[in-house]
């Protein structure tokens, strides 16, 4: 039978020197390290876990997940061993503050890259929308659609619900900005079904002093004001109307900046057709695209050059945004809500 009354002394093992040895033995943790941990006690407002600490870690509901998380028990079970992110130093008893959520944001920002690395499309529902554009979320980030990017005709309220198609214009994980476009990734999918020199049928949509964007199949493109007629026009307002029907050649295909350029001049019979009998200039583009489309391979074979389309200011496809418009991809601690509300 053991004697319980055995002193200290007598078993020769002091708390000084089990203090000693925990602390010959002890790890040293720093903010930013990523440890695992094995999870012995889980509360309502987070965790306590193991990471072979003098003192166990605490891990606060609001760093259990990239998303939204009402008990702690969505994410941890008792016993489980995972990694975790060091968030702060020991605090006055000894404790250090665990994240997954760190964690999750990291790998999150790396996917995001390879994904723009391989300019894939992705595919997102819109939670929600503001003055400049819509809210997505991509690998749990928040993404920012622009106003100018999102090709439908409903209001961008309307689209709260909706799953898009989206290409990366921006990931910057030091500004902490994830910018999308569902346009580009709609005009890249029109563009693989379209070619340089081919007729298309489209609507005037809307009406600028440098030209007009004629929607075709789903997608926008410019009718430079240069590329309407061969006689000069003063707007493009004294030629078209919005919702006019129009037969137009496509003579560029930019899948980089989600541009498609447009000509009516081109299948001019006569210069000045398109103000004088536009009719005839309907009637006539199968064939006169035809002979744009010989000269253009002509030239291709003679001296390859690229085309260009005369851009002013304004008519560029990818309409600037003002900074402050643009919502970080990582919501700050104030914009997280909590999960039991006091």
């Amino acid at each position: 039978m053991v004697n319980q009354n055995l002193t200290a002394t007598e078993i020769g093992f002091t708390h000084e020197d089990f203090a000693a040895l925990l602390d010959k033995y002890d790890y040293h943790f720093s903010p930013g390290d990523i440890v695992p941990g094995t999870v012995f006690s889980i509360e309502p407002r987070g965790a306590l876990i193991d990471i072979g600490a003098k003192t166990a870690a605490y891990i606060p509901i609001q760093e259990m997940s990239i998303n939204r998380v009402d008990a702690p028990e969505e994410v941890l079970q008792s016993n489980e061993t995972r990694e975790f992110f060091i968030l702060t130093d020991e605090n006055e008893d000894g404790q250090l503050t665990l994240s997954i959520r760190r964690i999750e944001y990291m790998r999150a920002w790396e996917r995001v890259r390879q994904l723009q690395a391989e300019d894939a499309t992705v595919r997102s529902g819109v939670f929600a929308t503001n003055r400049g554009g819509a809210l997505v979320r991509i690998e749990g980030l928040r993404g920012f659609i622009p106003g100018s990017h999102i090709s439908t005709r409903k209001p961008k309220e309307e689209l709260v619900g909706e799953e898009l198609p989206l290409k990366f214009l921006e990931v910057d994980e030091e500004r902490n900005r994830l910018v999308l476009s569902h346009r580009r990734a709609l005009v890249e999918r029109k563009m693989n079904r379209l070619e340089v020199g081919e007729v298309v049928i489209g609507t005037v949509r809307g009406i600028k002093p440098y030209g007009a964007f004629i929607d075709i199949g789903g997608v926008s493109g410019l009718l430079h004001i240069s590329e309407i007629s061969h006689e000069h026009i003063d707007t493009p307002h004294s030629v078209f109307n919005v919702n006019d029907e129009v037969k137009v050649m496509i003579i560029d295909l930019d899948a980089e900046r989600g541009r498609i350029s447009l000509s009516t001049k081109q299948l001019e019979p006569e210069p000045g057709d398109m103000i004088k009998n536009r009719d005839l200039v309907y009637d006539k583009a199968e064939e006169m695209a035809a002979k744009y489309r010989e000269q253009l391979l002509a030239k291709q074979q003679g001296a390859p050059a690229a085309m260009t389309i005369p851009v002013e200011e304004g008519a560029e496809a990818i309409e600037a945004v003002a900074e402050e418009e643009i919502p970080a991809a990582i919501e700050t601690e104030e914009e997280i809500p909590v999960a039991i509300e006091e």
